[in-house]
């Protein structure tokens, strides 16, 4: 069978049926730009918040288009950021607080997803990191250290026997495995969550882009939303609107998925936690066993298409999807003769910073969520709690964190900006050759990468 190439995801069963379109300018009291996981998850809290509150959605193609619904379905309490350097702004015990909030997020998206009824495959089995030489084990040590220094708790370092127990990858010689994350099937929390919203009194307005956000309102081609307070939500798609080009950067990330994995096979794979997966490999992978036993395996590839251009649908080059395959037959080489049934890809927002960010003006009455790096899934419930909370004019715990009112500079005009990325990336995708070779250490080649990037190492 030929491979499916794009249709947005794996996790959709076929492009879904989008809602109608705005019917005509309007009033409402919020207007959220963007039904993905950010947009549906402050309409949910603000709704629950304020019954009375007239709330509409307006989304460009239809939930879940986005990040939302092409993600690796990873409910983690990864930090969108660097801890060091957003202590070194503003202070350790912030970002420690940030830290446990997101934590805590992981099991409030769970406690949501039961209270509403909304199936979306979670499991919550945490991460297992893995090494594969002496250079990623490095790495991977510190990262395990770096996780007990900001006071996450459960962390736990196997040995490589310890490791195969939970999968039988090849050529693993280190591993943690941190406690917080859980599996997810992206698409379904996406879905559900528009359902619930909608049922709570939410109007979602689907293929109805919006060409410019302004105080108080929103415009479409299809009339403007006039609302007090506008919340825009758009992640990756930001660069597409008036006086964004530059604020974040649209990185690209691929993914493929095998065709359903027999259970003989299983046997010998394990994966019985349905633990998410990944590698400290500067060109990392990401990981986990499907709802319906594939795996789904992602990674950058591509990562950047000059002049923040979006793909089509979720399109991949046929060069991303045999990288994609070879990764997951050097760490899995019992699946070689699974075929792969998708290919897909999707952006995710990238700050100059690599800091994510949450705000609001009240002066204005606009606010924003975004920014995420890639560590988005859960993150976007703790942004639209703190939006939720800045939007009422209630001081919390939440609206204190440090990404409140964080703002990262621009990022460089083109052609810097692709010469950049694509810089970045080959140097590691050079520094893991390096690696591979037998370096103990990281490669100087990444470190340079890292720091002309700005990107957190």
């Amino acid at each position: 069978m030929p491979i499916l190439n794009g249709y947005v995801s794996h996790w959709f069963d076929g492009l879904p049926v989008a809602r109608a379109p705005l019917p005509g300018s309007r009033d409402a009291d919020v207007c959220i730009v963007g039904a993905g996981y950010t947009g549906l998850w402050t309409a949910y809290y603000l709704k629950r918040a304020d019954p009375s509150l007239r709330i509409a959605v307006l989304e460009a193609r239809f939930a879940g288009y986005g990040a939302s619904g092409r993600n690796g379905g990873w409910l983690s309490g990864l930090v969108p950021g660097d801890r060091d350097r957003m202590a070194r702004q503003y202070g350790r015990d912030g970002v420690i607080a940030w830290q446990r909030a997101l934590n805590d997020a992981v099991d409030e998206v769970i406690d949501v997803a039961a209270r509403e009824d909304i199936d979306a495959g979670i499991v919550k089995g945490g991460t297992l990191e893995v090494a594969r030489n002496p250079a990623q084990a490095g790495r991977l040590a510190a990262a395990a250290e770096a996780e007990r220094r900001w006071q996450v708790d459960g962390i736990e370092v196997l040995s490589k026997t310890e490791s195969a127990q939970r999968i039988r990858l090849d050529g693993v010689v280190a591993a943690y495995h941190n406690p917080h994350c859980a599996r997810i099937q992206p698409a379904r929390l996406a879905r559900g969550l528009a359902e619930t919203v909608e049922r709570l009194g939410v109007d979602i307005y689907e293929r109805s882009p919006v060409t410019d956000i302004v105080p108080g309102g929103s415009v479409t081609p299809w009339g403007t939303v006039s609302a007090s307070v506008v919340l825009r939500a758009t992640e990756g798609f930001t660069a597409g609107l008036p006086g964004l080009k530059r604020r974040w950067l649209p990185m690209n990330s691929s993914m493929i998925a095998t065709e359903p994995i027999p259970a003989d096979l299983w046997a010998d794979i394990g994966w019985e936690g349905r633990e998410t997966l990944g590698d400290t490999a500067h060109g990392f992978f990401y990981a986990q066993r499907t709802v319906d036993d594939r795996i789904a395996i992602g990674g950058r590839s591509v990562p950047y298409r000059f002049g923040s251009r979006i793909d089509d649908d979720g399109r991949v080059p046929e060069r991303t999807i045999a990288h994609l395959r070879a990764v997951l037959h050097a760490v899995l080489p019992q699946v070689a003769d699974v075929p792969i049934a998708h290919g897909w890809c999707g952006v995710l927002a990238v700050p100059r910073d690599w800091e994510a960010g949450v705000d609001f003006d009240r002066a204005s009455g606009l606010g924003w969520a975004g920014g995420y790096v890639g560590h988005g899934v859960t993150a976007t419930n703790l942004a639209a709690r703190t939006l939720t909370d800045l939007v009422l004019g209630r001081a919390t715990e939440l609206t204190g964190l440090p990404w409140v009112g964080h703002r990262s500079r621009r990022w460089e005009p083109e052609p810097l900006r692709w010469l950049g990325v694509r810089g970045m990336y080959l140097a590691y995708k050079a520094a893991d050759w390096h690696e591979a070779r037998g370096r103990g250490s990281t490669s100087p080649i990444a470190v340079v990468a890292d720091r002309i990037a700005g990107r957190p190492h």
